[in-house]
């Protein structure tokens, strides 16, 4: 065999060998026993926005600008790695360029020689941050499933209590509970359904309508007609609907006597939306001691999905709560 045929032979190993490290969909680095890099799959080039020219035969930690001089993946790789074979699914958090937060997962193996020598190390990369955010969002939309199967049996309950039988049969009780129990129904789906622009008076009357059981239960103070977008009604249904059920639960429409106000008015030329919610005449109210899931679920909604401002006063007389939104998109209307 002469030195062309050797070259050959070397070189088509060489490339089956990259093409086999360029076939992995996730970033893939191959390194040296002293941590430089010999190889890197083109998928860790188009991930980080690197060349071949600053990756290959750098040290992993010299990479780009210093991105990968990460203190876990020091230790990962000079004190973990040595003393096993592998290393699998190590979380790191960093601020990468170009990318930004990201919780990355890293894969450490020792590179298996037939005959002993060696000792390369395959650094596999697996971006999980949306992967993440998505598994937060599941655990708050199914946290959030069971608190509102959790209110509408309490407010089932409420209404049942609050459906008077003097002077009724026991038909007439069954038609008011069932027809209270429709609009409540009809309530929550106007809630948390698909919407297009819908006029903040309606969206109002519609969401307290099952809470009205007596004539004077809730008084609604109108303000300028507002329209408002799809977006701003989910959230803002959210927020008046939790509001609506504690109050059936614990607050002021929990009681016959008690009263629930609510009001809006335009600021700052129509740039802002001010509503206001009071309750009285319920049972005596006080601070938590800590905030549980409805009034996190209010909180959060308002300053994240509607990004405006909240307060909540546990006065004597009753819950008060003002919310402040922008508008944005959302217009008054004559």
């Amino acid at each position: 065999m002469n030195t062309d045929d050797l070259y050959r032979i070397l070189r088509t190993g060489h490339a089956q060998a990259q093409g086999i490290v360029d076939t992995i969909a996730d970033p893939l680095l191959v390194l040296d026993q002293a941590l430089c890099v010999q190889a890197a799959s083109r998928s860790f080039f188009a991930r980080f926005r690197v060349d071949r020219f600053d990756t290959i035969g750098k040290m992993v930690f010299d990479l780009g600008n210093g991105q990968w001089d990460i203190p876990e993946l020091r230790r990962l790789l000079l004190e973990v790695v040595p003393k096993a074979v592998a290393i699998v699914n190590f979380e790191v958090q960093h601020d990468f360029p170009h990318l930004g937060p990201r919780t990355m997962m890293l894969t450490a193996r020792k590179l298996y020689q037939p005959d002993g020598g060696g000792h390369s190390i395959l650094l596999t990369i697996v971006d999980v941050t949306e992967l993440q955010e998505r598994d937060a969002a599941k655990d708050l939309l199914f946290g959030e499933l069971r608190h509102r199967m959790k209110n509408l049996l309490g407010v089932i309950q409420a209404l049942a209590r609050q459906t008077t039988t003097q002077g009724r049969t026991a038909e007439q009780y069954r038609d008011d509970l069932i027809g209270r129990l429709s609009a409540l129904l009809a309530a929550e789906n106007h809630a948390f359904d698909e919407q297009q622009s819908t006029d903040l008076k309606e969206l109002i009357e519609h969401l307290l309508a099952p809470y009205c059981t007596e004539m004077r239960a809730v008084t609604i103070d109108a303000g300028h007609a507002v329209e408002l977008m799809p977006r701003q009604v989910t959230a803002l249904s959210m927020v008046l609907h939790e509001l609506a059920t504690n109050a059936a639960k614990y607050g002021a429409l929990s009681v016959v006597d008690g009263r629930v106000r609510i009001g809006w008015r335009l600021n700052d030329g129509g740039d802002n939306l001010t509503i206001t919610w009071s309750e009285s005449g319920g049972p005596p109210v006080a601070q938590p001691s800590a905030k549980g899931f409805g009034t996190r679920l209010i909180q959060t909604t308002v300053e994240y999905g509607l990004r405006g401002q909240l307060e909540l006063d546990y006065a004597d007389d009753g819950l008060h709560s003002k919310i402040v939104i922008p508008l944005g998109s959302a217009a008054p209307r004559d």
